[in-house]
């Protein structure tokens, strides 16, 4: 899914032995990619950071302390010195392209001295899960004791040097987010020690790339895993998720993909050694990109499957039905133990919220610590949602936003099954809302000018739509048709041909 940018992230220490700090900085809210999270100095190598290779350690040594100078006032070249306006030129969106070239001269004029100083750990690739992925070199630079970065407010509102078990002790208690593979290096950091973490990091991120499964945390207890799936585009991944530290919950196992399976696997096995248990497999629904591999997961882990009635009704006379004995009904409200959570807090919870109009058997899981949900597909993050009549129905979907939407509160994080999270996820369930009115609206106008036909009404309806999408929109306009009829608005008045009622 997407492109691919190239990327350098920069772990600046300050300090000596167990004492060590790193460096953190906070994303502007208001950011589409991680608002809000702290992460990294760094960013995407620039054109004047290499000659012809972006992705040479030499491009990222250039990056990384261009980076450095321009979000937190790092400057062991003294380039400042040389050209006072440099820092304030790289910050700025008109001027930046030039001063990244002089910058790159002031580099230059240094030899290699500078860039010796900095250097490669480990490489990290965004799984394939979002429109845009960034393979990241990660960067070591050694600052002095005596550096305080400063942040001019912008991209970033503040920086810090942090203890790497103070900065993730402040995460398990949801005081902060944390972007995933900050996370992943803090916690190395934190468990190895030092020395042994910069032997260390590189040959661990290599066995992800290498195809092991990202531990992609946005909320402690809560593990992302994407897993390639035949789902609809712009899709080509569902999140399966495991929920819980001692107790695991393993939320749609989707791929029937044995290779994928295999990586979903290995990925609870790992929790097992850690001694965890695997207490269920819960399913938000019964579509196939969500439920490929729950038989195998269930009998290979002895766990029940848990899901609605409805789901389990379906599944079940489906020519293959389920046959896994253990399986159970979830109703509306019912609460699933977890232990305690990550930061010792006991009474953690998953609640079984029963969402239905995409699929009848719909169901969405609040877990209670951090006030996360995960959402199947009520909402993604890639693409709008399809509700497919009969089994979809729009104005029961509404009603599911709606509830969901009241139950968030503001930075509480939201989990679909297609694309990344959003930290923000209150923000997201209104812009679905709102989308769902300025459809409905465009639909009610098209019918108003004269009676029109289902062809039509997907062109003029969703003309900002891919054409190749359209047999996809045609369903969710259907969806839409179909309420404006139960709500006396609209009027099939031959097959597919639809005009204007007043609503009586």
């Amino acid at each position: 899914m997407g492109r691919t940018r190239i990327a350098t992230a920069a772990l600046v220490t300050r300090g000596e032995g167990q004492s060590k700090e790193i460096l953190v900085v906070r994303r502007n809210p208001e950011l589409r990619f991680f608002g809000g999270y702290w992460a990294f100095p760094g960013g995407v190598v620039d054109e004047a950071d290499h000659d012809g290779d972006s992705d040479d350690d030499l491009a990222h040594r250039r990056c990384g302390l261009r980076e450095l100078l321009e979000e937190v006032g790092f400057d062991p070249l003294g380039a400042a010195s040389h050209d006072p306006s440099l820092r304030e030129r790289l910050l700025g969106r008109s001027t930046e392209a030039q001063a990244a070239r002089d910058f790159r001269g002031l580099l230059d004029a240094h030899g290699d001295s500078p860039l010796r100083d900095v250097r490669p750990i480990a490489r990290l690739t965004t799984p394939p899960f979002a429109p845009v992925l960034y393979r990241t070199t990660f960067l070591h630079v050694d600052a002095p004791a005596a550096f305080v970065p400063d942040v001019v407010q912008g991209e970033l509102t503040t920086g810090a040097f942090r203890r790497p078990a103070e900065l993730l002790d402040e995460w398990r208690r949801g005081e902060l987010l944390v972007a995933p593979p900050v996370v992943f290096m803090l916690e190395h950091f934190d468990a190895l020690g030092p020395e042994a973490f910069f032997e260390r990091i590189g040959g661990i991120a290599a066995e992800l790339e290498a195809g092991k499964l990202h531990p992609i945390r946005n909320v402690p207890g809560i593990v992302m895993a994407p897993l390639s799936t035949k789902t609809l585009p712009p899709a080509t991944t569902t999140n399966a998720y495991l929920v819980g530290e001692e107790r695991i919950f393993v939320v749609d196992p989707a791929p029937d993909d044995p290779a994928e399976l295999a990586r979903l696997e290995a990925l609870i096995e790992e929790r097992l050694c850690a001694g965890a248990s695997v207490s269920g497999v819960l399913l938000t629904h019964h579509h196939s990109d969500h439920v490929g591999g729950v038989e195998r997961i269930a009998c290979r882990f002895d766990a029940p499957v848990l899901a609605h009635a409805e789901t389990l009704r379906i599944l079940r006379e489906r020519p293959q039905g389920l046959d896994v004995e253990n399986s159970r009904a979830l109703q509306d409200g019912l609460e699933l133990p977890l232990g305690s959570a990550p930061d010792g807090s006991v009474d953690w919870k998953l609640t079984a919220l029963h969402t239905p109009g995409h699929a009848p058997g719909h169901l969405a899981f609040r877990e209670s610590r951090y006030g996360a949900i995960l959402a199947g597909d009520l909402v993604s993050t890639v693409s709008t949602i399809v509700i497919d009549p009969p089994e979809g129905h729009l104005g029961t979907y509404l009603q599911s936003l709606e509830r969901v939407r009241e139950l968030m509160s503001e930075g509480e994080v939201l989990h679909p099954a297609h694309g990344p999270v959003a930290a923000e996820g209150r923000r997201v369930l209104e812009r679905y809302i709102e989308h769902r009115v300025r459809r409905e609206d465009a639909l009610v106008r098209a019918l108003e000018e004269r009676p029109k036909v289902e062809e039509e009404l997907v062109r003029l309806v969703y003309a900002d739509v891919d054409e190749a999408l359209f047999p996809i929109a045609a369903r969710s306009l259907r969806a839409g048709l179909e309420k404006l009829r139960e709500e006396g608005r609209a009027e099939e008045t031959a097959p597919a041909s639809w005009s204007a009622r007043e609503p009586r």
